[in-house]
């Protein structure tokens, strides 16, 4: 078996929404329980590829079996930081494409300016969790049920990762602002 990592590209979607399908209906890993809708997720592709945003998939023999990414987050005084997603099929679990995956998303993410990583993570989720914190992140928080799935509820914990320079993210100027 052969695993490449590579950036999103629109021969992706198709597989890439069945793969979240499937980790999604595990129902312990991700927000969703359910792969969103067909026009609605490739919407969401289509905008990461135009925007060359942080987002990689796993092709084991030239099948897509996870993703990784690291998006925006919303607000100007947050444009230094990313979310990080992930997600892996059973099959590709603990063979080491999960820190092939973050490694490419990171150094992409860093590569575009973001100083911050943020993610949340199920606090039963204890291999995830291990992999975040092999890769760098820190313990921030916990969110008491912050997960409720068939009627029983998960806690979950923030995690960062802050980039360690001392680089400072520029930001486009305002207008309106006066010198």
């Amino acid at each position: 078996m052969s695993t490449k990592i590579v950036p999103l590209a629109e021969s992706h979607f198709d597989a890439l929404r069945l793969v979240l399908d499937l980790v999604a209906r595990e129902r312990r890993y991700l927000a969703f329980l359910r792969a969103p809708p067909a026009e609605q997720a490739f919407e969401f592709y289509r905008n990461i590829v135009a925007n060359d945003l942080c987002h990689f998939v796993a092709l084991t023999d030239g099948e897509v079996v996870g993703w990784c990414d690291v998006l925006p987050t919303h607000g100007e005084s947050r444009i230094h930081m990313g979310t990080l997603g992930i997600g892996l099929i059973a099959s590709a679990r603990h063979q080491g494409t999960g820190s092939s995956l973050m490694e490419a998303t990171i150094a992409k993410a860093w590569a575009k300016g973001l100083s911050r990583i943020e993610l949340t993570v199920r606090a039963d989720n204890l291999n995830a969790r291990a992999l975040y914190e092999r890769m760098g992140f820190r313990m921030e928080g916990l969110h008491q049920r912050a997960f409720l799935v068939d009627g029983e509820f998960y806690d979950s914990y923030s995690m960062a990762l802050l980039r360690r320079d001392d680089a400072r993210v520029s930001r486009p100027a305002d207008p309106q602002e006066k010198p």
